[in-house]
Order: C-alpha cells, then sequence, then structure tokens
C-alpha cells in the first residue's frame, strides 16, 4: 500500500516500491566511499644555499631511520641561491620517536646551514577565525572545516561586530565580540591577545576582518596569520571596490590570499584567482562573483597552511602543492 502520496512502482520481486523509497536507494549508490585512513607522517620544510648533494643528504637521513618518502618535492631560487624543500614521510616503522626527530636531525641542519621546520600530519593547530560583518568566508571555512576538508581545530570566532555569531552558533564555535575604536584599539587588541593565548590558539585567519592589526599584534604570529583581499589593490584603494572597478569598466577581478606582515597588505602571497568581467555585469555581479573568488582563494591558502605546504622566504612563498 502506498501511504504516502507518491507515485508509486513495482521491482522485479513485485514489492510496491515509492518514489522516495527509489531516492532512498538511489542515494546510497552515489555516496562516498569511507575515507582510508591516512598514515601518520612527519613534514620536513627546509631552505639553505643551494649546493650539490641536498636531495640526498636530507633523504639519507630519512632513509638512516628507516623512514619512507611519500612526497618530496624542491625548488631553487636562481636569484638568491636558495634550495627550498619540502619532504614528508611516513612515520611507521621509523626510527625515532616524534619528539627525537629534531634533535636527530639538527647536525644535519647545521651541516647545511638551513633554516628549517618540523610539523606532523596528525597535528591540528588550535585556531581562530576573525570576522566582521561580511559571513561567507566565515561560512565557507567553518563549513569545510566540518566536512573534514581542513587540518585544524576551529575554537572560536572573533569579532567586532555580534552580526554573525548566529553563523559560528549552527557550526558549533564560540563567537567572541570585541569592538574596536580609534581610541581602544591597543587596548582591545592587548585583550585579543589574551583571549588567544589563554586557548593556546597558534594560527589566524583573517575572514574579511575590517581591522588593521597594529605591527605589535602581528609579530606574536610571523607567517601565521592569512588574509584575504580583492586582488584591485592598490588600484582601487579605500571603500566599495567593487564599485570603482564597474566605473572604471574593468575586464577581470581576482583575489589575493598573503600572510599578514607589519606592512599592510604586502606579505608573502599564498595564492591568486582571477576571472572575467562582461560588460553586462552590474555591480552587484561583480561583488557576487567576487565574493566566491574571495571564498575559494582564502580556503585554498588556509588548506595548504595547515598541511605544510608553504615555505615563506624573505617576502616570497614557495607553494609545494
Amino acid at each position: 500500500m502506498n501511504l504516502s502520496g507518491n507515485p508509486a512502482s513495482q521491482n522485479e520481486q513485485g514489492t510496491e516500491v515509492t518514489a522516495h523509497k527509489i531516492f532512498e536507494v538511489r542515494a546510497e549508490e552515489y555516496q562516498l566511499p569511507p575515507k582510508i585512513a591516512e598514515p601518520a607522517t612527519a613534514i620536513l620544510l627546509i631552505s639553505c644555499p643551494d649546493r650539490k648533494g641536498l636531495v640526498a643528504r636530507i633523504s639519507e637521513f630519512i632513509y638512516h631511520y628507516n623512514g619512507n618518502i611519500i612526497s618530496a618535492d624542491q625548488h631553487i631560487d636562481a636569484e638568491t641561491g636558495l634550495f627550498l624543500m619540502r619532504a614528508e614521510w611516513d612515520l611507521s616503522g621509523f626510527n625515532l620517536a616524534p619528539d627525537k626527530i629534531c634533535s636527530a636531525f639538527e647536525p644535519v641542519a647545521r651541516e647545511l646551514n638551513s633554516d628549517w621546520q618540523l610539523h606532523f600530519s596528525k597535528r591540528r593547530p588550535k585556531s581562530a577565525i576573525f570576522v566582521s560583518k561580511i559571513g561567507h568566508c566565515l561560512s565557507d571555512l567553518l563549513f569545510r572545516h566540518r566536512a573534514g576538508e581542513l587540518r585544524a581545530d576551529f575554537s572560536l570566532v572573533i569579532s567586532n561586530h555580534p552580526d554573525l555569531r548566529p553563523v559560528a552558533e549552527f557550526f558549533g564555535i564560540e563567537y567572541l565580540v570585541i569592538p574596536i575604536t580609534p581610541e581602544n584599539k591597543l587596548a582591545q587588541e592587548k585583550r585579543i591577545l589574551e583571549e588567544l593565548a589563554s586557548r593556546q590558539i597558534e594560527f589566524v585567519v583573517l575572514a574579511r576582518y575590517m581591522q588593521i592589526l597594529t605591527d605589535g599584534f602581528v609579530e606574536h604570529f610571523p607567517n601565521c596569520i592569512i588574509n584575504i583581499h580583492h586582488s584591485f589593490l592598490p588600484a582601487f584603494v579605500g571603500p566599495k571596490p567593487y564599485h570603482q572597478a564597474y566605473q572604471r569598466g574593468v575586464k577581470v577581478i581576482g583575489a589575493t590570499s598573503h600572510y599578514v606582515t607589519p606592512e599592510l597588505d604586502n606579505g608573502p602571497i599564498i595564492g591568486q584567482d582571477a576571472i572575467h568581467i562582461s560588460h553586462r555585469d552590474s555591480v552587484e555581479d561583480l561583488v557576487r562573483k567576487g565574493r566566491d573568488l574571495e571564498k575559494i582563494v582564502l580556503a585554498r591558502a588556509v588548506r595548504l597552511h595547515l598541511e605544510d605546504r608553504i615555505l615563506a622566504y624573505g617576502n616570497k612563498t614557495v607553494v609545494f602543492e
């Protein structure tokens, strides 16, 4: 008997099947298989003066302790003569405990006169998102985080306005409102730093946070604050950049993600993207397309940072995708 009010059909066994049941069966057919557990890995990011044998020397260290390299990439900056490398290896069967690897590698690092970092894929750094009133980047990041795309513990959203509290609460994330004015900026930044320290926050994402961070704040998070902005800078500075671009009849708009440094909007660039604009596009079209790009470019930069695929040097980055 069809009690649902939906059209019914007969399957091969003659059993009545409603449209609702058919949909459920077909949905099961298109479900993705469960994700295969990824192995625990160590990730080495290293830069040093270029010379022969660097790849062999680093690989030799990993091999000496029975490590299996699953990913390796390198780049030489010909202008500076700098060698940059990312090496990732499986920790199963590796003959050094994770907390012993740094001390074991230190002599090699000194031999190569290198700057280096060691990370572990199973680690999820405590992270915070800063936002003002525009919520497209915040919503996108929290959705991707819930979907398991981002290797972080996003436990806090900080805003200078209350408007986006419902978004954070929907995802079960604490939302802290800290209003900022020119008169209280330094005091409020000190309060924010205290909040971040009490929660052991290591990584900050500016998801359209419309405040300029002071040098003193930025220095607490070197290459650990990522910002997103439209790629019109510095062509269209100030408010309503999309309106300015529309008045100029631009044919391409874009977005740029970068690390935050004391020099405003001039930190090492992580990623950029652009989209063509038609004379038929209105200001509203430019804003919509621009925000779509901002979401994608910011999320990509955050993912790359969390997967330890970015090596910053000087005011540049090498991105090992």
